[in-house]
């Protein structure tokens, strides 16, 4: 058994079936891609749009691989991604929402998002907060090529695992609140939150997919 296999062995039996593992395979080659795949991970992370067309195009004989973007997504890069992605993470603004429902209609597609919301401030991060995203719903409700699932979040660096904790259940509540709504398209099911150092937390906090990368693939090289 490789490496890679290993541990992936070790992460399934702290991670409950119904919750979806991603494994974030960003900055990782190809050849690691494939022994997750052969290891039995279908659902794979990437934040690079060239990096992960690469990688795609060395793997296009595993035909059930499920693509996620999880980067963040610059309005140019948003007809590639719908191209080649099932799941877009990070759609994080309401004019980016719009334009990948054009371009979803031009394409022909109906890509899965999640809507991305920041809940505790941060520079470094994109997203919603709980009363934009409450106004900007409505507007969301009529994009006829988006298939909103749900919610993702990204943690500022330096909570603690308490702070950590409650910001889960915070997405979670808000993610609750918006399903008691009556929407037509938007769907609340999905919470895309949890990383390699804090996805046990997530999932007690209802995470229903988590993307992990260093725990599964080992620590990344630095990109310069």
């Amino acid at each position: 058994m490789n490496a890679i296999a290993e541990r992936l062995t070790q992460v399934r039996s702290q991670i409950p079936p119904q919750v979806r593992l991603i494994a974030v395979s960003k900055t990782f080659p190809a050849e690691a891609i494939r022994q997750a795949y052969h290891a039995g991970i279908r659902d794979f992370g990437e934040s690079r749009i060239q990096e992960a067309a690469e990688k795609q195009q060395a793997l296009a004989d595993l035909t059930d691989i499920c693509w996620h973007f999880i980067g963040r997504l610059q309005s140019n890069k948003a007809k590639k991604a719908i191209a080649q992605f099932d799941w877009i993470h990070t759609c994080d603004s309401l004019k980016l929402a719009l334009r990948l429902d054009r371009l979803g209609g031009e394409l022909g597609k109906v890509p899965k998002l999640c809507l991305q919301v920041k809940l505790r401030p941060d520079p470094n991060k994109q997203g919603w907060t709980p009363e934009q995203l409450a106004v900007d719903l409505a507007t969301l409700d009529t994009c006829l090529h988006l298939d909103i699932q749900g919610l993702m979040t990204i943690l500022p660096l330096g909570l603690n695992e308490r702070e950590i904790l409650a910001t889960f259940q915070s997405v979670q509540a808000l993610a609750l609140e918006l399903q008691q709504q009556s929407w037509q398209r938007v769907q609340m099911q999905e919470l895309s939150m949890g990383m390699s150092n804090d996805y046990a937390i997530a999932i007690q906090a209802g995470a229903t997919m988590v993307r992990l990368g260093r725990i599964i693939f080992g620590e990344r090289e630095l990109l310069i």
